[in-house]
């Protein structure tokens, strides 16, 4: 007999029986080869041996797992929370003999696989529950940083080095990735590296030729101009200058797509290597917007005009486990499919990183403007928490002459320090930004990828670099994979033990009403602070309304009659009426027409929102209501009979999950509504921007200027009210809904849980007794006691540890 076989013994609480086991000479191998029979005769007694079955049949189909923990294992982490349960992470090192995080989601996992295979066929209300709570139980919330700076910035060297992958990402030296999105994340699947193409459709591109060939029809005198030429580039780079002499038409021909029929089949296309080197020269074509100088004749057909966004997955990469890299180009884009894609990630996004050369970091005008013009969109129009400032290249300020290579370092570090305070400075200035987000939120690193590489003259401290792979961890470990499924699991199986237990009807029944009256009042405390909210917006709408009325005319002209366009304005009031009134230029300068007529009705709401939906802190929306509705299960479980203790347990769980799933509706729909009213303004200037785009001949930026602002002169009265009706629905419908969603669930959870008894639900103590032995583990809470049957208190003090 070997240590395997005494350990499980021991563990199962039958060490009474290891010395038979001894005697007939049951090793690991043979423990799994024991037939019934076999078991009989080593352990007669009813109730030990079909406690051994039952353990021997879940020790079969949970995985193998390794005592020793690798390098690349993370083990339990002390950072973070769950997002389902206030209970924080204890240090590890006191534990002896505990698994890594991995090992126990595994064994969870296959422990919840068995339950499933376990529980009857039938259709019943439970049954069904149980299955697809089971199913369920898996979460894959991935938190996005977004990384924005201009080309030559060095963003793909910042997340090379960042990520451990020093050739993943070519250097905008050489080529610049316009217009095209670009994801990292880590490949858990496999360990190859990975880039997945994914295309804008057919029907897209073909409205982009006949948009780019009317534009350049329309403006040949104009061929200087950076718009023309950004134009001529996109047909150049995929079809030569063939596009000179054929019409659009002949474009969407299957030759010019030979190298990438995915696109002509509305697919993806999936690039793999074994290196990352291998890898980036594989997508290079995909992403860049100009070839290295090249003989023309050398020069290979580019497709980045034609991609959506190219998701590149790293094999095994633990800062990416959870954590997604995009890198963002500037201001969104033109074409319409990869403007909603950029801001829609751009909205996602937890954390924003812009990157600038250090030796310009306060006074690079590009920068400002990117925060500037997307601060709603990352702040009360999404989820951003921080910004950080990242600049780059902070290693050549450094000026050796005839200085010892301490005192080099002395003078980068200093300089740092400099460049730092510049960039506050220049911060605490945007006083648009700092309506949406806090200096508390505003960080500033001064990085080097070379120095952190190389390590000559800073150590890697020093560089910056290890607190942003720091701060990518914290990410990771906040996630809480694996006690959020732990927790999950805990609850089900709480609520399968408890329906198995009969019993005790008396007592449920006083439960159960109480839990509803407790419902009742929580719902309440939930509805006034929304009445309240409701107020609070319609009175600052209203405000904003007026204010939008007297002011719109004065600022369309800003945008009509600009001072230093002269007649290049011409075409970009051109690109604004075919794009409805949002153009952006090749240097990544939004116009947006529909946004300067709204800016009146979002400045009167913006403090408003930012206090009802706020993304930093813990309080959660609308004053905290949310995260601090509770049914008093844990008061419940100290002052009832222990005979609802399984129940109250999996209510718990419930309870944090209808959080949770509330705080993420709100969290994506609150984007809508903030939304909602540029959306209406668009809505409501469209007609002029048709009528516009279709005047020609002599006098045509006169007449497009006339019908735009006689449109809003006549509209003025009905347009602006209209914006504010339809963000006060939006907000009722949301608040209608969680109101119902908080209803419906509760109520069918307490019902569940104390008004069903599983008379054909199978045991599940033991699996219940594993699985909350990993939940105190990971949660660092003491030690439940021994699950309490109110039929079967032996049972229950033999499963004692």
């Amino acid at each position: 007999m070997d240590d395997f076989v005494c350990n499980k013994l021991t563990e199962w609480n039958l060490s009474e029986w290891i010395q038979t086991f001894k005697d007939h000479k049951v090793d690991k191998e043979s423990l799994y080869c024991l037939e019934d029979h076999h078991i009989a005769a080593l352990i007669p007694m009813v109730g030990p041996q079909s406690k051994f079955k039952k353990r021997l049949k879940l020790l079969k189909v949970r995985p193998s797992t390794s005592k020793t923990n690798d390098k690349g294992k993370r083990k339990l982490d002390l950072q973070g929370e769950s997002s389902q349960s206030p209970a924080r992470k204890r240090p590890r090192e006191d534990i002896q003999g505990t698994k890594t995080e991995e090992e126990i989601l595994s064994d969870v996992k296959y422990i919840m696989r068995y339950v499933h295979q376990k529980l009857p066929h039938q259709d019943d209300k439970l049954n069904k529950f149980l299955k697809n709570s089971i199913k369920h139980l898996e979460t894959d919330k991935r938190e996005v940083v977004g990384v924005f700076g201009k080309t030559g910035a060095g963003k793909s060297s910042l997340i090379n080095a960042v990520i451990g992958e020093q050739d993943l990402l070519p250097s905008g030296s050489i080529s610049a990735c316009t217009s095209v999105m670009i994801k990292v994340e880590a490949n858990m699947r496999n360990p190859k590296y990975e880039a997945e193409i994914e295309f804008i459709t057919k029907e897209e591109w073909k409205e982009e030729l006949w948009t780019l060939f009317n534009f350049l029809g329309d403006n040949e005198d104009q061929e200087k101009d950076e718009d023309y030429q950004d134009s001529v580039e996109k047909l150049s780079v995929l079809y030569g200058e063939e596009w000179r002499n054929k019409s659009p038409e002949n474009f969407m021909d299957k030759k010019y797509f030979r190298e990438i029929p995915e696109f002509l089949l509305s697919k993806s296309k999936i690039l793999t290597s074994d290196t990352a080197k291998e890898l980036s020269a594989k997508f290079v074509k995909y992403t860049r917007s100009e070839s290295k100088e090249e003989d023309a004749k050398d020069v290979k057909r580019l497709y980045w005009p034609l991609v959506k966004c190219v998701t590149v997955r790293v094999p095994k990469n633990r800062l990416l486990q959870h954590v997604t890299l995009v890198d963002l180009p500037g201001n969104g884009d033109r074409n319409k499919s990869r403007d909603r894609m950029w801001k829609k990630v751009v909205g996602s996004c937890s954390t924003v990183w812009i990157v600038t050369e250090i030796n310009r970091a306060a006074s690079e005008k590009e920068s400002w403007e990117i925060l500037e013009e997307s601060c709603s969109l990352m702040g009360n129009g999404g989820e951003c928490q921080q910004i950080h400032f990242i600049c780059t290249k902070s290693d050549s300020l450094g000026r050796s002459g005839n200085q010892s290579a301490a005192g080099v370092r002395a003078q980068i570090l200093k300089q740092n320090e400099q460049a730092k305070k510049k960039v506050r400075a220049e911060f605490s200035k945007l006083k648009d930004v700092k309506k949406q987000f806090s200096e508390e939120c505003f960080k500033v690193f001064t990085v080097s990828s070379k120095e952190f590489m190389r390590k000559k003259r800073l150590d890697p401290d020093d560089t910056e670099i290890p607190r942003l792979q720091e701060f990518l961890q914290d990410l990771n470990n906040s996630h809480s994979e694996t006690l959020n499924y732990v927790s999950g699991a805990r609850g089900i199986l709480s609520l399968i033990q408890g329906a198995s237990s009969r019993g005790a009807a008396d007592i449920k029944m006083a439960v159960f009403i109480e839990l509803e009256e407790n419902l009742s009042l929580e719902l309440d405390k939930v509805r006034e602070p929304m009445k309240e909210t409701v107020m609070a917006f319609k009175k600052c709408l209203s405000g904003g309304v007026e204010k939008s009325k007297s002011s719109c005319e004065k600022v369309l002209k800003s945008v009509l009659y600009p001072t230093k366009k002269g007649g290049a304005f011409h075409m970009i009031l051109k690109c604004l009426v075919q794009n409805g009134g949002i153009h952006k230029t090749k240097k990544g300068k939004l116009i947006n027409i529909n946004m300067k007529l709204t800016s009146c009705l979002t400045d009167s709401i913006d403090e408003e929102f930012k206090k009802t939906f706020p993304n930093e802190g813990n309080s959660g929306p609308f004053n905290g209501v949310i995260n601090a509705f509770s049914l008093g299960t844990e008061k419940l479980m100290k002052k009832e009979c222990e005979n609802v203790k399984l129940q109250l347990t999996f209510l718990k769980t419930e309870e944090e999950k209808m959080k949770t799933n509330l705080n993420k509706l709100i969290r994506e729909r609150k984007k809508t509504i903030y939304s909602s009213l540029t959306t209406t303004i668009e809505e409501k200037m469209k007609p002029c921007y048709d009528r516009a785009k279709e005047i020609r001949g002599e006098g045509t930026l006169k007449n497009m200027r006339e019908t735009i602002e006689m449109h809003v002169h006549g509209s003025k009265n009905d347009m602006f009210a209209q914006a504010k009706d339809a963000m006060m629905k939006q907000l009722r419908d949301l608040m209608l809904e969680i109101l119902e969603k908080q209803c419906n669930m509760m109520q069918k959870s307490i019902e569940l849980s104390l008004k069903t008894d599983g008379v054909s639900i199978p045991d599940v103590s033991v699996e219940l007794e594993m699985v909350k032995k990993y939940y105190n583990e990971l949660t660092g809470s003491p030690d439940d006691d021994a699950i309490l049957c109110s039929d079967s208190p032996g049972q229950a003090a033999a499963l004692r540890p």
